[in-house]
């Protein structure tokens, strides 16, 4: 997640030093694998450097340099053409820069920038290019002969997509071709003059450049020979023919660089930015374009312009996590940083030299895997968000599946005796899931403890939750004989007379994890009342049973601000605890109140419900598995209309939906087509015995979760609302929806027939915003 990029970027904050090849213990594994590399005809030579914990720990050249037209020796200080390395080095680099500077947004369609591109109509997004989802083809047509920079860019430009933007990832050269020219746009300078005085020399990398002079020549890695076979070894000029036709300079390939200055600016990457005094980048920004950026639904994780995890991610290894990142080029070159161990591995080869060889993924791979081993790296999987994160994220990509025993704030308090409450008049607002792990009430625990409770406050649901109507009236617990106020029936807020024989309020519900869910904004209205009252106002934590990791849009508009949605800008899925929103309500929204919440114990980010070896004790009548609750947040985006059913009056609500206008299997089969990920459709057929539909026989389809993980909840919600849109069109008024919703935007792409996947793309610069914002407030690992 966020917070692990910054934490370890942080944590790297070194300066390079230079220790010789030899006290590096993986060392003589290294001479090994590249010695046998070349011994195998794989390779002419290489250089391979390895930083580590801010020094240099292995610097070495191997083999040659040349074999013809006359053998030369591999030096350290050789030059070689960098290839795609390109895209990151220089290209995602100086876009990075610019995007500091505010010149564009990664979810700015590519014509806003270059309108010629596909004649003014296209999708793709500049977060599509730099992530390879933009279904571009892999490179411009190359079979008749043409030249010229403009030439390749009108190219970029014009040639067929090979599919739509956000559902395939295809490695493409024009991604880059376009992104080069992006820089060229917005800073009036070629790619290859913006990167030279924006990043490379002002980190010291006086080496790298595109188009090298003559003098350079001698120290430059030859490729391939051209014409293939009988012409002269290209040295000097880049290899990549559409590169050469473009002149040399493009953002996919023609960098040419050294060992010694990669090392630099790998450094600098894992300092967050900065270098020997020079910040090139803010920590963020750098965190930023390292972390996963690639569509939600997709397995692969694509950072914006770096490699997190693909098909082309052979050089990380078998033991450097998911959470480093890096590239590689087609000539034999490959970078590998990761912020957690604090290590980059530089692997500088050309293996194109003299004619084409296999690719060197299995030697990038086993050269990784040793320097990952002799660092001390221990195979690992990191939580990642974001992007939603996402940050998502953006959401949590992989996860290790743990049994905890969580204590809630409840139990942590008890166990103090209730000492913060001692001597005090308790108003508690809470219902049937105030309990501990063996049962016992909360009213009980604090009486037994000597704490007066003098008020109960009930939410939605009732003291009880067992009442599925709005205008709950009063009643009284008659265990404590103490009289319980409804906040959800003549008033959602405790009055002046509710609090004014109470002394403190505590707050002690469990959640689901869900914006609409009316207990947070019951909690929030109550810290309202009880900083206006000057009363103290305390939040016994509980897990979200959802896990925490995870933030999902649609993010709601400030005009849809209601019961079932309280600060504007929060997403459907917020991946927080109650006690972590009720910090950033209090500060965010400058409540005042004075605000403790007793955190718990044992319970990490990543937990479902069931690893915290807690009852599940159903929060609402229709909560009533954690299935329900996975799949809720994306179901009860359409739970507006009286025309459809969310399952209510049903053994299973909120796993199946359903209408009088709806055929099951026509249903199933649509969104079965869809691959949404983590779960399945089935034709199902209910009647309901209570809610919308009640007494009708109706089809509809139930589903399934194959796999948790990879649910993206609201993806489903939005498909769901799609489909029914696309299938049935007219049935449903999702105007209506605007409160689950939340956003007016969303709401005209579902009316729109929109592609939900390319809906999600439009909030997540929203949804990086708010991710942001609530980092501020989490109190979990």
């Amino acid at each position: 997640m966020k917070l692990f990029w910054c934490a370890a970027l942080a944590a790297a904050a070194l300066t390079t030093q230079t220790t010789s090849a030899q006290t590096f213990a993986g060392g003589p594994a290294l001479d090994q694998i590249i010695n046998q590399a070349i011994a195998q005809g794989k390779m002419p030579g290489a250089v391979v450097l390895v930083g580590h914990d801010g020094q240099v720990v292995y610097r070495k050249a191997y083999g040659k340099r040349a074999l013809v037209p006359q053998p030369e020796p591999m030096t350290l200080d050789t030059v070689f053409d960098c290839a795609s390395l390109t895209k990151v080095i220089a290209t995602t680099s100086s876009l990075m820069k610019l995007f500091e500077e505010g010149k564009f947004r990664l979810g700015d369609k590519i014509t806003d920038y270059i309108p010629e591109f596909q004649g003014g109509k296209s999708d793709i997004t500049l977060r599509h290019l730099f992530t390879h989802f933009s279904g571009l083809q892999p490179d411009v047509p190359l079979k008749d002969p043409w030249t010229g920079y403009n030439t390749g860019i009108n190219l970029a430009c014009t040639f067929k997509p090979a599919g739509p933007p956000g559902v395939r990832y295809v490695y493409s050269d024009i991604n880059f071709i376009l992104l080069g020219e992006l820089v060229h746009r917005l800073s009036g300078k070629m790619l290859s003059e913006y990167a030279r005085e924006n990043i490379f020399l002002p980190i010291g990398m006086k080496e790298s450049m595109f188009q090298p002079p003559a003098s350079l020549k001698p120290r430059i890695a030859p490729t391939e020979r051209w014409p293939v076979k009988t012409g002269t070894p290209l040295r000097g000029v880049v290899h990549d023919p559409t590169a050469r036709n473009m002149g040399g300079v493009a953002g996919h390939a023609g960098l040419f660089s050294t060992a010694d200055d990669l090392s630099r600016f790998a450094q600098m990457m894992l300092n967050g930015g900065e270098i020997d005094g020079v910040r090139l980048f803010g920590p963020l920004t750098v965190a930023k374009f390292i972390e996963p950026q690639s569509p939600p639904d997709q397995s692969i994780l694509r950072g914006l312009g770096w490699d997190v995890d693909s098909p082309h991610s052979g050089n990380r290894g078998e033991l450097f996590p998911i959470g480093s990142f890096g590239h590689t080029g087609f000539t034999g070159t490959s970078i590998w940083i990761d912020p957690n161990s604090k290590t980059y591995v530089i692997l500088l080869a050309n293996s194109v030299h003299p004619d084409l060889r296999p690719a060197l993924t299995p030697v990038r791979g086993k050269v990784a895997t040793i320097v990952a081993a002799n660092v001390g790296i221990t195979t690992q999987h990191v939580t990642l968000t974001g992007y939603n994160e996402t940050l998502a994220g953006p959401g949590a990509r992989r996860q290790v599946a743990r049994t905890g025993a969580t204590l809630t704030g409840l139990e942590v308090l008890a166990a103090q005796k209730f000492a913060p409450l001692a001597g005090k008049r308790v108003g508690i607002i809470t219902n049937q899931s105030g309990v501990d792990r063996q049962g016992r009430r909360n009213i009980d625990l604090m009486k037994q403890a000597g704490i007066k409770v003098a008020a109960i406050f009930s939410p939605e649901h009732g003291f009880l939750g067992k009442e599925d109507r709005p205008g709950i009236q009063d009643t009284v617990d008659y265990t404590t004989d103490t009289k319980v106020f409804s906040l959800y029936g003549a008033t959602t807020r405790p009055t002046p007379v509710m609090l004014s024989n109470i002394d403190a309020l505590v707050y002690d519900i469990q959640d689901v994890g869900v914006r609409f869910y009316t207990f947070e904004t019951t909690m929030a209205f109550a810290m309202e009342a009880a900083a206006k009252a000057g009363i103290p106002y305390y939040v016994l934590d509980r897990p979200n049973p959802i896990n925490g990791v995870r933030v999902e849009g649609p993010l709601m508009d400030a005009a849809n601000k209601s019961f079932v949605g309280y600060m504007p800008g929060e997403p459907v899925r917020h991946g927080m605890t109650m006690g972590e929103l009720a910090k950033m309500f209090n500060a965010e929204n400058k409540l005042g109140a004075n605000l403790t919440v007793i955190p718990m114990q044992g319970w990490e980010r990543g937990d479902w419900f069931d690893a915290t070896n807690l009852a599940w004790i159903n929060p609402s009548p229709n909560m009533r598995s954690l299935n329900a609750a996975m799949l809720y947040p994306g179901l009860c985006l359409m739970e507006f209309p009286k025309n459809f059913s969310m399952g209510r009056g049903t053994d299973s609500p909120f796993e199946q939906v359903g209408a009088d206008f709806v055929g099951g299997r026509e249903l199933a089969a649509y969104l079965n087509q869809r691959q949404i990920p983590g779960v399945r459709a089935y034709p199902t057929s209910f009647t309901p015995t209570e809610s919308n539909f009640k007494g009708v026989h109706i089809e509809g389809v139930r589903f399934e979760i194959t796999n948790r993980d990879q649910l993206d909840a609201t993806r489903l919600g939005l498909e769901l609302a799609v489909a029914i849109q696309k299938l049935y069109p007219g049935k449903i008024d999702f105007t209506a929806g605007k409160r689950l919703i939340g956003s007016a935007d969303v709401i005209q792409r579902i009316q729109a027939g929109e592609d939900p996947r390319t809906i999600q793309q439009s909030y997540e610069d929203a949804l990086e915003s708010f991710t942001q914002t609530r980092a501020k407030y989490l109190l979990y690992p």
